[in-house]
């Protein structure tokens, strides 16, 4: 009888016992993602030289915001194209919604006109009534005779008392320009009467100045008869510059003559 072989265990080790015997260190195919550690790149990025990120990143970077400038220059032509669209659709709404407007307004203006031929004597009352409406005086008079008279006593007794307020206001400001005219007109008043005082005394120191011009043409035609008597160059000389002299003097008179005739005119008596 053949002697009992014990039986081997030939199953082989399940995961746990395979799990058990890999270090803690090392990574299980069968550890889940949350279990694996990430690995760090702060080194490497910290490390990396200027010639990898010239040749790697700075490329990616440009065609990245080259991408999204054109996204962005796409989405902006098919909103303004929608926009296009939507304001080519909407134009020809607006045109004929204005015609139906404006002739539904000539329309009612041509109604108008027909009514008002037609009840010409009704359109004329009521334009009348309507002039009178507008002025002043009736207008109050048919206020006070209907609406006034629903008002209670107080309520017209405060418009009352707020027109009387308004009143002196006006007043007072009646007063205090009245008393400025007033203080004005004295001023040109005495201005006045001293200027014609002025023009009065310049006017009597004209007239004695024309009198002594009076004088010297005498003299100066007396002189020019005395020097025609005397024969001789030097009296002939004598004779123009009296001449001269004469002229120049009735000159002086025609001028002074015209300011007594303007100051006659003033009514200042001269």
């Amino acid at each position: 009888m053949a002697s009992e072989v014990p039986s081997a265990n030939i199953n082989p080790p399940t995961s746990s016992s395979r799990t058990a015997e890999v270090p803690s260190s090392e990574i299980n195919e069968f550890s889940s993602p949350a279990q694996l550690p990430l690995p760090s790149t702060e080194p490497h990025q910290r490390n990396k030289p200027w010639h990898t990120y010239i040749s790697e990143d700075l490329p990616r970077t440009v065609q990245e915001s080259t991408d999204s400038a054109i996204r962005s220059a796409r989405s902006f032509q098919n909103s303004s194209s929608f926009h296009l669209r939507s304001l080519q659709v909407f134009l020809p709404q607006l045109s004929s919604q204005y015609k139906a407007y404006e002739e539904s307004f000539f329309q009612k203006v041509k109604d108008a006109v027909g009514i008002t031929r037609e009840h010409q004597t009704l359109v004329g009352g009521v334009s009348a009534v309507t002039a009178i409406m507008l002025m002043r005086g009736p207008r109050r008079f048919l206020f006070r005779n209907t609406l006034g008279r629903l008002q209670s006593e107080e309520a017209r007794y405060n418009k009352a008392e707020s027109n009387v307020k308004e009143l002196s206001i006006s007043v007072d400001l009646v007063k205090k320009e009245s008393k400025k005219l007033l203080e004005r007109v004295a001023l040109a008043h005495r201005e006045m009467t001293h200027g014609q005082s002025e023009l009065k005394n310049a006017g009597i120191r004209i007239q004695r100045l024309a009198k002594a011009v009076n004088k010297a043409e005498a003299q100066a035609s007396d002189l020019m008869d005395l020097l025609r008597e005397i024969p001789g160059r030097e009296p002939i000389k004598l004779r123009a510059e009296v001449a001269s002299m004469a002229s120049h003097l009735h000159q002086q008179k025609s001028a002074l003559d015209k300011r007594v005739v303007k100051i006659s005119e003033l009514g200042v008596p001269v």
